[in-house]
């Protein structure tokens, strides 16, 4: 009799924890994963979470106005991952969220480590939508899963060697990049805009996205006696870069890409930001058409906006737009849905051409004049 009494009890507990086991499981099917990669640790951080708090101020306001797909509701689960701005993390990375059943991904911040993860993700099917890589290599692979929110690195560097010679009058120009993905990318498209515009290359140097010390670079620079140095690269070297060039004596302007033009930039150059212009693919916030609005949500969460965070949430939008035309988080069918991309986003209109590229990017050039980023023109 008592070995009876602990059978039932034994049976009772058993079908308790299979009960208490379904439940779960059918909560997990109305989760959907979404990956959401940038580098959220060392000298970058301040961009990554910058990337991520804008897709969570997309997922969270999805949550609470409620989402049902395939006759469900369901919940957006953001996974935030740290790829460190490092290529070999970010396949590291990008293997984890595959194999913990994200059904698509916003990211990665770096073209560096975009678009060695975009292989890992193109192989799984899974859509990834990168809100700030701008190399035109990403794109050109031909992957049916990458896209990306804002102007490439063509458009930009266009944009920035024009400028250079017709705006800025340079005629001598020394270049230097960080022998990144994006940072090479963009000097290359720069050195072919500059030139075709009439300026002259005087010297091409190379650093990395770890230095600080820049002294024998711009004194190797400094005797060629160019009027304007372009930066390839982002602001942890490009914040000592404009103070080292002052201390110097180096009489050229400094010129870089969105790499630079943030509030941490400023910070990192001090009184020596003054005078630097840097351009931004896209309108300056205050010109999005949802911009001001996405400012006071997003800076009253989580503070200043530094550069990506508005495209981070135009990405999480675009792609649950995507869902909602499929009606399915399946990964598949989101695909299938993601080229006919016609979203009014915060940053502007969303619409993919056929690499997955976005249609008519714009590209903002801004000066540094008594401490902050002033616009001086767009270029469409």
């Amino acid at each position: 009799m008592n070995f009876g009494k602990f059978a039932v009890s034994a049976l009772s507990l058993a079908l308790a924890f299979s009960l208490s086991g379904c439940g779960k499981s059918e909560d997990a099917g109305n989760v959907i994963k979404i990956g959401s990669v940038a580098p959220l640790t060392g000298p970058q951080t301040h961009i990554g979470k910058d990337n991520e708090n804008g897709a969570r101020l997309a997922v969270d306001e999805i949550n609470a106005k409620g989402l049902e797909l395939g006759g469900k509701k369901v919940k957006l689960e953001l996974y935030g991952e740290d790829d460190q701005a490092e290529p070999k993390t970010a396949t590291i990375v990008a293997q984890k969220l595959v194999d913990a059943g994200v059904v698509a991904v916003i990211g990665h911040l770096n073209s560096g480590t975009t678009i060695p993860a975009s292989k890992i993700y193109h192989d799984a099917g899974i859509p990834q939508i990168s809100p700030s890589a701008t190399a035109v290599a990403y794109t050109a692979q031909g992957y049916n899963t990458a896209y990306r929110v804002m102007a490439n690195d063509a458009q930009q560097g266009r944009a920035l060697g024009q400028f250079a010679v017709n705006k800025m009058g340079a005629k001598r120009i020394a270049i230097i990049d960080d022998r990144t993905a994006y940072g090479q990318g963009l000097a290359g498209e720069f050195e072919k805009a500059a030139t075709a515009a009439g300026g002259e290359i005087v010297a091409h140097e190379f650093t990395n996205d770890r230095a600080t010390d820049f002294n024998a670079i711009l004194t190797s620079i400094k005797g060629k006696t160019p009027d304007l140095v372009f930066f390839g690269g982002m602001d942890p070297q490009g914040g000592p870069m404009a103070r080292q060039l002052k201390r110097l004596g180096l009489n050229a302007k400094l010129l870089g890409g969105d790499g630079l033009q943030n509030a941490n930039f400023m910070k990192l150059a001090g009184a020596d930001a003054e005078g630097v212009v840097a351009s931004s693919p896209g309108l300056p916030i205050d010109s999005m058409p949802g911009g001001p609005e996405f400012r006071k949500k997003f800076e009253a969460k989580y503070g200043v906006i530094q550069v990506y965070a508005p495209y981070a949430y135009d990405a999480v939008y675009a792609l649950v737009e995507a869902m909602k035309r499929a009606n399915s988080a399946e990964p598949a069918k989101v695909l299938a849905e993601l080229p006919k991309t016609d979203l009014q986003g915060v940053s502007g209109p969303i619409k993919f051409d056929a690499k997955g590229d976005t249609e008519g990017g714009a590209v903002t050039l801004y000066e540094v004049k008594d401490g902050a980023w002033r616009v001086l023109e767009t270029v469409k």
